[in-house]
């Protein structure tokens, strides 16, 4: 005889959503993705120095050391669903200390490698595991901050790449000088434990509401309402979302080329001659510029003139076209000048890239989205370094490598504009402001599904449906 369903109360503790502040508590945060992003992507972009040592210790083909990398990079993105939905359920501020704790972690374990296995389980799997509960929710934070100035704020807490590969590069030159690879990887491992501090210092909006939550007890309800909770906790429905599929493959065709150069870069530039220090300014240079292109792109996007998904066809294409013409540099100045090229573009279409998701997907879906965007891009993160060490293994010459990177970009530039709007020259159209109610009788708001209670919902809440939304309805 089935068992009558049978109602319990549970009161639990959550944070009312509150409009974004655009400052205020805001610009510490952005501080945090700063530093964060400093230590995951900057940190990422300049292991190429560890490129040749790893080679010559062990005595591998460059296809097979690229996979440390690769590894790495893919876990960031692939487990990056998972660290959204952490947040969703522990909050931002606990994952993201435990991401940097494992992310330090994996480069100390390290340390002590005795074959390119034991790398590809700690730099890559451990490391990499902590960069994705760290990256994505911090980057969902800012947004939950910012409206108005999101992509300045975004891109400002950008620069933090930018200036790493300025000064990392040469830094870990030293440390490898001084001592050897194995040292410097545990300093790598103490900067990377940094990132438990910018944790600490990701605060919630809003105060805490203790609020009214209604479950029923039947196991038939219990598995329907299990298996709801996780398809919206990850954002299941999107992938039956056209713009969000089309956006993910653009990612991946540029997620593939865009770590090449930073893999291969001071690889290159000692093949064809240079010495250990002119190629690691390589990289330093193309960072300065990086902060620049950051900067600029994400100031210039936030005063409106031209919409966020052209501006990122522009810059994504002249990056494909640097990354294919430097090969053609043999001169120092000449390949100084392509690297200051492709560093300005490179930090110009990667605020884009981020501040264009909501403008997709809505405000509401964009931890979701960010989780799953990351996890389909990561094919593109696994495969292009390998392909591109083994170009060069069959080559004898970086050359094929840099052309292929430029490609990947030039295609997920074409597949950017097969984007829903995007020949509109006009912003799509604003959706009316409605609530969507869980099967809980929750309501999902912001960048967080809250359980609210009923009489304390935000009138400004946005749907979460697949209708282009602009932030500007909050305004109203």
């Amino acid at each position: 005889m089935m068992e009558k369903p049978q109602k319990t109360q549970e009161e639990q503790q959550s944070s009312t959503q509150m409009a974004a502040p655009d400052g205020g508590w805001g610009w510490v945060v952005v501080g945090s993705l700063f530093v964060s992003s400093a230590l995951v992507f900057g940190l990422i972009r300049c292991l190429g120095v560890f490129f040749v040592e790893f080679v010559q210790y062990f005595g591998e083909s460059a296809q097979a050391v690229s996979w440390i990398t690769s590894i790495g990079l893919a876990m960031q993105q692939l487990m990056s669903p998972i660290g959204t939905a952490a947040s969703n359920v522990y909050g931002t501020r606990p994952v993201v200390m435990m991401g940097g704790f494992l992310s330090g972690l994996g480069f100390i374990l390290a340390s002590q490698a005795t074959s390119l296995l034991h790398l590809y389980l700690t730099m890559g799997f451990i490391s990499g595991l902590g960069w994705a509960l760290v990256f994505t929710p911090t980057v969902a934070s800012v947004m939950q901050y910012f409206t108005m100035r999101r992509s300045l704020a975004i891109g400002l807490g950008f620069t933090g790449v930018g200036l790493a590969s300025f000064a990392f590069s040469p830094l870990f030159q030293y440390l490898v000088e001084v001592y050897a690879w194995r040292g410097a990887l545990l300093v790598l491992g103490g900067l990377s434990f940094n990132m438990i501090a910018c944790g600490a210092l990701i605060r919630p909006l809003g105060k805490p509401k203790v609020v009214l939550k209604t479950e029923n007890l039947t196991k038939l309800n219990k598995c329907s309402s299990l298996l709801s909770r996780i398809f919206e906790c990850f954002e299941l429905s999107l992938l039956s979302h056209r713009g969000f599929l089309t956006y993910a493959v653009a990612i991946t065709f540029f997620n593939a080329g865009y770590f090449i150069p930073y893999i291969h870069l001071v690889a290159h530039s000692r093949h064809i001659g240079f010495t250990e220090y002119q190629a690691a300014f390589v990289i330093s240079v193309t960072g300065v510029a990086d902060i620049v292109g950051r900067v600029a792109s994400g100031w210039f996007s936030d005063l409106g003139k031209i919409r966020m998904p052209h501006m990122l066809v522009v810059w994504t294409g002249l990056l494909g076209l640097s990354l294919m013409l430097i090969p053609v540099a043999v001169v120092y100045s000449g390949l100084i000048v392509i690297s200051v090229v492709y560093g300005f573009c490179a930090g110009a279409m990667t605020p884009l890239a981020f501040a264009v998701l909501p403008e997709i997907v809505g405000i509401g879906r964009v931890l979701g989205a960010l989780g799953l965007l990351q996890l389909i891009e990561s094919v593109g993160g696994l495969l292009g370094a390998p392909l591109s060490g083994w170009l060069k293994d069959c080559t004898g010459s970086y050359t094929v490598s840099f052309i292929a990177a430029g490609s990947f970009l030039v295609l997920g530039m074409l597949v950017t504009m097969s984007l829903p709007y995007f020949w509109s020259c006009t912003a799509p159209p604003l959706p009316s402001p409605s609530k969507r109610k869980s099967q809980d009788g929750s309501i999902e708001d912001g960048l967080l599904k809250q359980t609210l209670s009923l009489n304390s919902v935000p009138e400004n809440l946005c749907p979460l449906d697949d209708t282009p939304y602009l932030d500007k309805e909050l305004e109203k």
